[in-house]
């Protein structure tokens, strides 16, 4: 299975790639200004890139492996032998581009576009519509980046028995006759031969020159012309169907981001992860299987007319595949800026006789008005002012402590990271922010004035990154309050974008690139790349960092230490502090039932995430189906937390166990500790 976490942008491209190849179509071939656009780019990633390393013969072996699985990631339609044909160009591809020459994207494409043909042919001809035998005890290896290339058509020819097989299966499992499978298999590998038509030579050059960028790290990306249109329109799409940014997962499209505010959002139905495998219009319309659809198809289904409804038919993440298929329905709507912004609430709950009222303030991400700013518009929003609001009518309500919830921050603008630590700290650094040659300079908050300076909790989890790791670092490193949750994803990197017209002048259009160009490091010195930011007290993650972070993509720049910068710890958290923290929460999963229903789930969800052999006998995953609905029926049911001293009904009945939590933290915190 594919785990690597694309741009949209590169995803759209892959997709096309990987799913619309036809052998009787003519051949594409070079353009002239790629050739321009290799060379540029060679240039630009040599002397300005942040890695300073230069695309030499080594580079061009890792580019050409790159190429290989860009086009057939799961080694499902080239051999061993195409591979080695082109042994010839490891070491020369650094060359070759800096001469204007991309004709090897080209020839391995046009084999690749051969074996494709040939391959879904085949699968139609001989696979799709066979009764096979679900009682056989055997199994699929659905994870693919462990398997190696076929050496033989008939090695090839089992591996895809087993993939139509299981597909099948799936489909015997949600109520379909052998009949309606053939029909549903026939349709969908028609699809992809039909998309032929729809990949151009852009395409080819685009996806080439992503594997000589990433090769330098995964952030450094080329946009052709067509796809920066692609890009933006499709990030405009996503927020105007249910509030969802998708990518493809080999033949599934997988949800990747939840956006803040949206349908998807409030419903809480939607999860990151979840994989989606039909839509349908309306309360009553079809199920169309979008399995092994292009991911600009999928998107068009499922965006519509604010108002109306859709549903889909979702594999949750916390089941996997093995598990049973939910239909799931959304009303439509557009996600407007006051959607994403922050939101603030207040717990009220009694403990020890005491009671306390906590306040949430939930950031979606760190967002400013520009458009409002440049037009001197006095009430234009941003996360800073909007915060600051919102901790002076919670300070009006008499809270006693406040919860920063940074869950699903996937970052944003750098200078509110930088405002937002001011409302918490007295003044003096919060990042520093290195470039290629080895300048550091760093962001100070310079305002002498504190917001808010009671007990702070700061919530992250694996989807919190770049300005969410920032600010919570800062809370961290000045001891300004605790921070509880996950590890957070270790985007720690800055990208600039550069049009390419500006070294290839006089060409009617040509691409831009998106170059890491900086890297952030923590006041203490330590970069935020790669580990992100480690909670005070750390929460069960379904979520290795192999499996899903910065640590988990290829060419991720490492992990590194600079030297600190001075500034002034607060005396509010301490190491004594920590560890007893940690002690209350180990000792409430000793009774807590809810806390340790949560621990079960995540437990569970993670063994699923990891489990990447698929049965293929029938009994065995009805039996995984059963168990599935049976845990999932089990969470359903509201768990009450009954030892004397923990909060009240209200908080207890809380389903967003890690606030929960959360709150238990700062109820410590007050009660045990400040008195």
């Amino acid at each position: 299975m594919n785990k690597r976490v694309f741009v949209l942008l590169s995803v759209v491209l892959w997709s096309a790639a990987a799913s619309g190849l036809d052998a009787d179509t003519t051949q594409l071939t070079s353009k002239p200004v790629f050739g321009k656009e290799a060379r540029v780019i060679t240039y630009l990633l040599d002397n300005h890139h942040f890695r300073k390393i230069k695309f030499n013969d080594s580079l061009s072996a890792v580019v050409l492996n790159n190429y290989f699985l860009e086009l057939d990631n799961s080694k499902l339609y080239f051999l061993a032998s195409d591979i080695s044909s082109f042994d010839a160009y490891k070491t020369k591809l650094d060359d070759m581009s800096r001469a204007e020459n991309v004709t090897p994207a080209f020839q391995v494409y046009a084999v690749f576009q051969k074996r494709y043909k040939a391959r879904i042919n085949y699968v139609i001809k001989n696979l799709v519509g066979q009764p096979f035998d679900f009682s056989v005890d055997e199994s699929y290896e659905s994870d693919r980046d462990k398997a190696t290339w076929s050496k033989t058509q008939e090695e090839l020819n089992e591996v895809w028995r087993k993939i139509i097989k299981g597909q099948a299966l799936a489909l015997k499992l949600t109520g379909k006759s052998q009949p309606e499978t053939a029909d549903i298999l026939t349709k969908r590998f028609d699809r992809l031969l039909k998309a032929v038509e729809q990949m151009t030579s852009e395409d080819v050059f685009g996806i080439y020159m992503n594997c000589i960028t990433e090769a330098y790290d995964p952030h450094t990306n080329y946009l052709s012309p067509k796809a920066t249109d692609l890009f933006k329109q499709s990030m405009s799409l996503s927020l105007e169907g249910i509030g969802a940014r998708l990518q493809t997962d080999n033949e599934y499209t997988k949800v990747v981001q939840i956006i803040p505010g949206g349908p998807a959002d409030k419903s809480k139905l939607l999860h990151a992860n979840d994989l989606i495998s039909g839509v349908a219009q309306g309360k009553d319309g079809e199920m169309v299987d979008v399995v092994g659809w292009r991911i600009d198809e999928v998107v068009k289904l499922i965006k519509g007319p604010k108002g109306t409804e859709v549903r889909l038919q979702v594999l949750p993440a916390q089941s996997g595949i093995s598990g049973p298929p939910v239909v799931m329905s959304f009303i439509r709507d557009k996600v407007k800026l006051e959607d994403e912004a922050a939101k603030k609430q207040v717990i009220s709950y009694s403990v020890n006789g005491r009671n306390l009222k906590l306040g949430v303030i939930s950031l979606p991400s760190f967002y400013m008005d520009f458009d409002a700013y440049q037009k001197r518009d006095p009430n234009y929003r941003s996360t800073t002012r909007d915060v600051r609001q919102l901790i002076k009518e919670l300070k009006a309500e008499g809270i006693d402590g406040l919860v920063m919830d940074l869950r699903n921050n996937g970052g944003g603008s750098l200078p509110e990271a930088i405002d937002l630590t001011g409302l918490f700290i007295k003044e003096g650094p919060v990042v520093q922010v290195r470039d290629p040659a080895d300048r550091v300079e760093v962001g100070v908050d310079d305002d002498n004035g504190v917001a808010y300076d009671g007990p702070l909790v700061v919530m992250t989890n694996r989807f919190s990154a770049s300005a969410s790791e920032i600010f919570a670092g800062a809370i961290q490193d000045y001891h300004r309050g605790v921070i509880v949750g996950e590890s957070t994803f270790g985007k720690g990197t800055v990208q600039q974008v550069l049009d390419l017209g500006r070294w290839i002048p006089n060409q009617e259009k040509v691409g831009q690139l998106n170059l890491t160009s900086q890297k952030f490091y923590r006041v203490t010195g330590s970069s935020t790349q790669n580990k992100g930011v480690t909670p005070d007290i750390q929460l069960p993650s379904a979520f290795g960092p192999q499996q899903f972070g910065e640590s988990s993509r290829p060419n991720a720049l490492p992990w590194d230490v600079i030297k600190k910068t001075e500034f002034q710890r607060s005396p509010n958290v301490t190491d004594k502090l920590v560890a007893s923290l940690a002690k209350d929460y180990q000792d409430r999963l000793k009774f807590d039932s809810s806390l340790k229903q949560y621990v079960v789930d995540v437990a569970e969800a993670k063994k699923n995430y990891s489990e990447t052999v698929i049965s293929l006998n029938e009994t065995k995953r009805r039996k995984e189906m059963d168990d599935a609905k049976a845990r999932a029926a089990e969470r359903s049911m509201d768990t009450k937390v009954t030892k004397e001293g923990l909060p009240s009904d209200d908080l207890s009945k809380m389903k967003d166990e890690p606030l929960r939590e959360g709150l238990l933290i700062l109820s410590d915190i007050l009660t045990k500790h400040i008195g």
